[in-house]
């Protein structure tokens, strides 16, 4: 049940761009040098939704190997070459971007940096004037702190927040911050495996193409003036 949203918080990797599962090849083949032989399912169920320093401690602790001091930047170097030649925005996305009613920004645990140029990749930029990231907050996804970060910021009310995540990091992010949250599941990196965001929050609201997000949120279409 929706209530009363005045503003729309997009998480931005595997919602807004569908770069999730280029993020995920680049971790796949780099790890694979190191002798870290893990697939795409792996990525999903343990990494979705975490910054680096947290997926870089999920792996030592799984597998006993300390990244490189240089497997970070050779990550996000590659990662940049990847974007430029395939990154695309989720389908659908700058159809909903532009008929919004109410204010939108993102809310991301990827660097500043890193999502200001994948949404210029992708001719997204200046619909976002607010992009908030994980560095302006203490604790980052699943705590609450970035998603209550952004309303503050944006002067709207917890409560009249809807959250839009693909992660179960982030659908936790939202719960705890007591905003609304929408799990969407359109991006390439779910389509195929267990769908382990579901599994663990089998109740939240689940959107599948953004074709159907005015159907299920009528009320924040912006209403035609033909």
């Amino acid at each position: 049940m929706t209530s009363n949203i005045e503003l729309v918080i997009f998480d931005c990797d595997g919602v807004v761009i569908d770069s999730e599962i280029l993020s995920a090849h680049v971790l796949i083949q780099m790890l694979s040098k190191l002798k870290i032989n893990i697939d795409i399912h792996y990525v999903q169920q343990y990494f979705l939704g975490c910054n680096f320093k947290t997926v870089s401690e999920k792996i030592t602790s799984a597998f006993g190997v300390e990244l490189p001091d240089q497997f970070e930047h050779d990550y996000r170097q590659a990662l940049v070459a990847m974007f430029a030649d395939h990154l695309q925005p989720t389908a659908g996305i700058k159809n909903i971007l532009l008929n919004l009613n109410v204010p939108f920004c993102i809310a991301t645990s990827s660097s500043l940096q890193r999502t200001q140029k994948a949404l210029h990749a992708v001719q997204l930029d200046a619909l976002f004037a607010d992009v908030f990231t994980s560095e302006e907050v203490r604790f980052g996804k699943p705590a609450p702190d970035l998603f209550l970060h952004a309303a503050s910021v944006m002067g709207v009310s917890p409560q009249n927040c809807l959250v839009i995540e693909d992660s179960s990091a982030g659908i936790q992010a939202g719960y705890s911050a007591g905003m609304q949250v929408l799990h969407y599941f359109g991006g390439q990196h779910l389509e195929t495996g267990v769908n382990h965001v579901h599994i663990n929050f089998p109740d939240v609201a689940l959107l599948e193409h953004w074709q159907s997000f005015f159907i299920a949120y009528p009320e924040l279409k912006r209403k035609s003036l033909l």
